[in-house]
């Protein structure tokens, strides 16, 4: 049993809360607003974004960030790619020298075109940053939230830690592997969601499974020359925070952004879709930041 907390209120968060909930652990789940704290304290359902999951007792419910964050053993950013900077930013004031952080956001930093773990030293002190961790791999969070099994993959730089932090966190019904390579993960884990709204995209113009597969693959092949070219090792494309993350997005009816792709295949506009959706699509956002950093290395 180890204290953990949980930073970000939507599905993905709602599910990582609830698998180390029910593993035994004692969960501080933070999220932004308080009038959505105090209901899901009062319901213990997420009803907007994970619906049908009960959190258990061991889960404290809180909108103070210092509360979730003092004390804690492990800190787990769940929060979109764009709110980083700002949150865990603030949240970095009460953290204690030794918390390990791992992070479970997915996306590239628009206007610096930074991957997550850039982001990180710039927020971080520096031994925090030098021993985060970072998750990656095919989970929906529905699935996860039901108790079924998932593998994933967890990145460090500090071999140490990246075991520590596996052995605290894996359970039976999630296999966590590790890694060194933090930027083949953060880079598969980002690019992923892009090539997802390009399936859906072909899907719902109508032009079949050889097109889409074709877009999967091909844009693998994308995804692995850019990691590479910012120093990811080519295998990592072949794992789970790779081909696995990726198929996962570009098929599974659960993605969001492959359902982004849907809709503007058939006929709607990036401004309808994104009005009904209440999660976020971290690949709207991520497209372009991808355009523009292979532009700037060359790619």
């Amino acid at each position: 049993m180890t204290d953990i907390a949980v930073v970000g209120g939507g599905s993905y968060g709602t599910c990582l809360a609830m698998l180390f909930g029910r593993a035994g652990h004692r969960v501080a789940f933070y999220v932004r607003n308080p009038e959505q704290a105090r209901v899901l304290e009062e319901t213990r359902e997420n009803a907007t974004y994970l619906p049908g999951h009960l959190l258990p007792p061991s889960i404290t419910i809180t909108a103070d960030l210092e509360a979730a964050v003092s004390n804690k053993q492990f800190v787990l950013g769940v929060t979109p790619s764009h709110g980083i900077r700002d949150v865990l930013g603030r949240a970095a004031t009460w953290m204690d020298p030794d918390t390990i952080v791992i992070n479970a956001s997915k996306g590239l930093e628009d206007g610096t075109l930074s991957t997550i773990d850039a982001v990180y030293r710039d927020i971080f002190p520096e031994r925090i940053a030098d021993r985060a961790t970072y998750l990656s791999g095919p989970t929906f969070a529905a699935e996860i939230a039901a108790g079924m099994p998932a593998a994933i993959v967890l990145a460090g730089r500090d071999a140490p830690t990246t075991k520590l932090a596996q052995e605290a966190l894996g359970t039976v019904h999630f296999r966590i592997y590790t890694t060194d390579d933090v930027f083949g993960v953060l880079i598969g884990g980002a690019l992923k969601n892009v090539i997802a709204i390009a399936a859906g995209l072909s899907d719902g113009l109508g032009f079949g499974s050889n097109a889409r597969v074709a877009l999967i693959t091909r844009g693998l092949a994308e995804i692995t020359r850019i990691g590479v070219a910012l120093g990811a090792h080519p295998l990592t494309f072949a794992g789970l925070s790779g081909v696995g993350d990726l198929v996962l997005t570009c098929s599974g009816d659960a993605s969001r952004n492959r359902r982004v792709g849907l809709a503007l295949g058939q006929g709607r506009t990036m401004a309808e879709i994104l009005g009904d959706m209440r999660m976020v699509a971290e690949g709207v956002k991520t497209t372009k930041v991808a355009y523009e950093l292979a532009a700037k290395i060359g790619v």
